[in-house]
């Protein structure tokens, strides 16, 4: 396995080296291509996402499917005045040369992806990584095997192979991804594992973009409109892949009096959105596997949280 991934990036290399992934109408064949393959295969994507977060179908859609679709639309757009050339101003000491700024693909782009957002986080930056005219390596998340699968199985179909390529796996197929060389590298996850990545990317001084969440509060001043700020707190937390999401607030911070009333109308916002038992709800994500179940209810059983619990707090093992 360790020979397959090697010449999987030596074949990347030997293609970027040719040429291959230069011209616009490469480019723009394989834009399309993610186009097409992000609305014919709607229902099967739609079903791995179930498979793997129990992602209501709406939310993928929403949340997942229409913003890789935006992104190759934008891309395809855009992509002709991204590649051309920029007139800029020559240095006097350099009359009567001229001077301009022509965007030049870097070359192998690796990218390492996130089980939260498993369609949206491995394609939007591999559509990126295409537009500027890189060979492109993506590794999904193990995560979320389901959509890990489809994307092995899909991506060949609808674009080129041969420079894009998706490689499967967990910990020690990605530690020896990132024993390769590298030109960039894009990783989606937590600062524990991009410390790994930024570590490998050093030894090659190759540059890295590290997507690594943070803590989301929310501030509700006590003149705001309760019920439409209850609202938007409820979707932006579990409608956003059930809080499993970096940008999911993460703890409101509001004035002592109004708490009480902010609490009353976040249970009647939930109870409208997903019923008297969540639990049930067609509507809600799942926690992703059993690992992320037990640490969720750790937190919830600890001494000073467990009889602080105001609403909610049912579990159960078996819905994943």
């Amino acid at each position: 396995m360790v020979e397959s991934r090697a010449a999987a990036v030596q074949e990347l290399r030997a293609r970027f080296a040719a040429g291959q992934t230069r011209p616009a109408e490469w480019r723009a064949a394989q834009l399309r291509g993610g186009l097409r393959m992000a609305t014919e295969m709607e229902a099967e994507i739609c079903d791995a996402l179930h498979a793997d977060l129990g992602k209501p179908k709406t939310e993928a859609h929403v949340h997942e499917l229409s913003l890789i679709k935006s992104s190759c639309l934008f891309a395809l757009k855009n992509l002709k005045k991204w590649m051309k050339p920029q007139k800029v101003p020559a240095k006097l000491m350099n009359f009567p040369s001229t001077a301009r700024i022509t965007p030049e693909p870097l070359g192998l782009v690796l990218v390492i992806s996130a089980w939260n957002y498993p369609l949206l986080l491995s394609l939007d930056p591999v559509i990126g990584a295409i537009a500027a005219g890189n060979a492109v390596a993506l590794k999904p998340s193990e995560g979320a095997p389901a959509m890990s699968s489809l994307l092995a199985e899909l991506l060949p179909r609808f674009v080129d192979g041969t420079c894009i390529k998706v490689i499967e796996g967990g910990v020690k197929e990605t530690t020896a991804l990132l024993n390769q060389k590298w030109d960039k590298i894009f990783y989606t996850g937590n600062s524990r594992v991009g410390r790994v990545v930024m570590t490998a990317a050093a030894k090659h001084l190759t540059p890295a973009v590290l997507e690594l969440g943070g803590k989301c509060p929310v501030v509700v001043d006590s003149n705001v409109d309760l019920h439409i700020a209850a609202k938007r707190i409820a979707a932006g937390k579990w409608g956003c892949n059930n809080g499993q999401a970096c940008i999911a607030p993460d703890f409101i911070i509001t004035t002592q009096a109004f708490a009480p009333k902010l609490l009353e109308s976040l249970k009647k916002v939930l109870e409208k959105f997903y019923g008297k038992d969540p639990l049930l709800s067609a509507d809600l994500s799942r926690v992703v596997n059993a690992s992320h179940f037990g640490r969720l209810k750790g937190l919830m059983d600890e001494e000073m949280v467990s009889d602080k619990i105001v609403f909610g707090g049912q579990r159960d093992e078996q819905q994943l």
